[in-house]
C-alpha cells in the first residue's frame, strides 16, 4: 500500500480546511449555538423531559448529526470535484496509487474534519446544556462510522456532479430535510402510529437514534439495526466507488 500517496492526499485536503477555517469550523459551531439558544433555552425551558432526558439535552444528537452529515458530504464532494473541474484528476489517475488509496486519502480527510466539528459541537452543547455520556466508546464509534460512511457518500456525489450547484443539491434538499424529519428535535414515539411506521423508512432516523442511545441510553429503534443499516450503506458506497474507478465513469471523460 502506498502510504506516502495516502498521506499526501490527506495532508493536502486537511490544509484546505485550515485555509477556510471560518467556513469549515466556526460557522457551523456558531449556527448550532443559535439552535441551543432558541430550542434548548427558550423552547426547552417550557417543555418537559423526553424519555427522562431534558429537551435541551435531547436535541444534541440531532444537531450533531445534522452538521456531521452535511459537512461529511460537502467536504468529500468538494474535495474530489475540484480535481475533476480543474483537470488535475488525470494526474491523480496516472499516479502510482490505487483507487482504494485515493478514497482513503480523500474520505479520511473529510471524515477527520467532520469528527473535529462533531466534537466541537458536543463541547459547545456543554456550555448551554448539562448532559452525561452513558456509553462514551459507543459514542466515538457512532461518530466515526457516520463520518466515514457519509464522507464516502459525499465522494460519490463529487464524482457524479457536473457543476458546483449539484454539489449542494443532496445536502440541502435531501439530507437536511431527512434529518429534521428523522427525530432530531423530537422522538418518533410522539408521532401517530401510521407516521411512526412511515418514519422508519427514513435512514437518518437510525443514525440519530443510535447516537442518542450512546449518549443517554435511550433510543427510538434497536441499536443493532442502526449499526447494521449504517454498515450496509457503507458497503454499498464502497462497491459503487470501486465500480466508478474500474469503469472510469465520470472521471475519464
Amino acid at each position: 500500500m502506498n502510504i506516502q500517496g495516502i498521506r499526501a492526499i490527506y495532508h493536502f485536503e486537511m490544509a484546505r480546511t485550515f485555509r477556510t477555517l471560518w467556513e469549515s469550523i466556526a460557522a457551523p459551531v456558531l449556527t448550532t449555538s443559535l439552535y441551543f439558544i432558541v430550542f434548548g433555552k427558550a423552547i426547552g425551558s417550557r417543555m418537559g423531559e423526553i424519555d427522562s432526558v431534558s429537551y435541551g439535552a435531547f436535541i444534541i444528537p440531532g444537531l450533531v448529526m445534522l452538521n456531521l452529515l452535511n459537512e461529511s458530504i460537502s467536504n468529500a464532494a468538494f474535495g474530489i470535484y475540484m480535481p475533476r473541474w480543474a483537470g488535475t484528476i488525470y494526474e491523480l489517475l496516472s499516479a502510482p496509487v490505487s483507487w482504494v488509496e485515493v478514497v482513503m486519502g480523500y474520505v479520511g480527510a473529510a471524515a477527520t474534519k467532520s469528527l473535529i466539528l462533531g466534537i466541537l459541537i458536543l463541547g459547545t452543547a456543554r456550555v448551554f446544556v448539562p448532559y452525561e455520556i452513558v456509553h462514551p466508546w459507543w459514542m466515538v464509534a457512532f461518530l466515526l462510522l457516520t463520518a466515514i460512511t457519509f464522507s464516502l457518500f459525499g465522494f460519490i456525489i463529487g464524482l457524479w456532479a457536473d457543476n458546483f450547484q449539484k454539489l449542494q443539491v443532496v445536502p440541502m434538499l435531501i439530507v437536511t430535510p431527512l434529518t429534521f424529519l428523522g427525530g432530531a428535535f423530537y422522538s418518533i414515539k410522539m408521532l401517530p402510529p401510521l407516521w411512526q411506521k412511515i418514519t422508519l423508512f427514513n435512514p437518518v432516523v437510525y443514525l440519530i437514534s443510535g447516537f442518542r442511545w450512546s449518549l443517554y441510553g435511550v433510543a427510538d429503534v434497536n441499536v443493532a439495526i442502526s449499526i447494521g443499516i449504517t454498515f450496509g450503506f457503507l458497503t454499498l458506497c464502497l462497491i459503487f466507488v470501486g465500480w466508478v474507478f474500474k469503469t472510469g465513469y465520470k472521471i475519464r471523460t
